[in-house]
């Protein structure tokens, strides 16, 4: 197989989606750890390489004495900034190799959250049992069946809750992943909702990251019963000159690279 067939778009089962996720983020947890881990600190809550914080923007609400499930946390910095908050978070992740880099960073910080290897489609967890749940760039764009991970996190909420993710603004999909010129030209449907996949020898999924539409989020997030209360794309700050894979002071003046999505469950 040359190495174009290994980047290719197609149709991936859930099942290939979730062993080529937990191992691509086991084996890439330190370096992308080395790369991302002094940007999103050790007790920080950053929604996205724009640098917005939850403790500017207060997507979650009131925090103090919350329940709050970090889903597809890494290695859980936000769910330690949440627990400094006064709140009681959670923080769960598919990757074994996340989850040891959010037990070392507890151990640097002395700030202790409860971690759970799980998947985001099955959460081990009682209905009602939260009262927040919130992910900033985790499992969703990872998984095939988004629109029945967000059934499941409304299941653990409880009437009320809020629900907020951030993902790729879904625009970013025309472009090529390419944080300079190559960047502005637009070379892919916007309608295209087949992942993005990079393959072995052999065909096997080795990274699988998913496009939804906003209007495919929105119906995501009503099918599952939420109501949708904002949409956030934040614009690149002045000052920013940093680049993050995709992401540059390029591109993001021109086009939005994260769109936050806040939904509650109907009391």
């Amino acid at each position: 197989m040359d190495d174009d067939s290994r980047v290719t778009r197609r149709r991936v089962a859930d099942a290939e989606a979730r062993v080529a996720s937990r191992r691509w983020w086991d084996a890439d947890a330190d370096d992308y750890q080395a790369e991302h881990g002094t940007f999103l600190g050790d007790v920080d809550f950053v929604w996205c390489p724009e640098g917005l914080r939850e403790a500017d923007v207060h997507l979650l609400g009131d925090l103090d004495g919350r329940r709050i499930l970090e889903v597809g946390c890494g290695a859980a910095a936000a769910a330690r900034w949440l627990a400094t908050q006064g709140a009681h978070p959670v923080a769960m992740d598919l990757s074994a190799g996340m989850l040891r880099h959010a037990a070392e960073a507890a151990d640097r910080t002395g700030v202790r959250v409860p971690l759970v290897q799980a998947d985001a489609l099955a959460l081990p967890f009682a209905d009602a049992a939260f009262d927040t749940a919130c992910t900033a760039f985790g499992a969703i764009p990872f998984v095939a069946d988004s629109a029945a991970l967000m059934r499941e996190v409304f299941r653990v909420l409880r009437p009320g809750a809020r629900w907020v993710f951030s993902v790729t603004h879904p625009m970013r999909w025309i472009f090529l992943d390419d944080p300079g010129e190559g960047g502005l030209r637009a070379v892919h449907s916007y309608f295209d909702r087949r992942p993005y996949v990079e393959q072995d020898e052999a065909g096997v999924p080795t990274y699988v990251e998913q496009h939804r539409t906003l209007g495919d989020r929105i119906r995501e997030l009503v099918g599952a019963g939420f109501r949708l209360v904002d949409l956030v794309e934040p614009e690149w700050p002045e000052g920013h000159e940093g680049i993050w894979g995709q992401w540059s002071p390029l591109r993001g003046r021109l086009f939005p690279g994260t769109a936050i999505f806040v939904a509650e469950k109907p009391a």
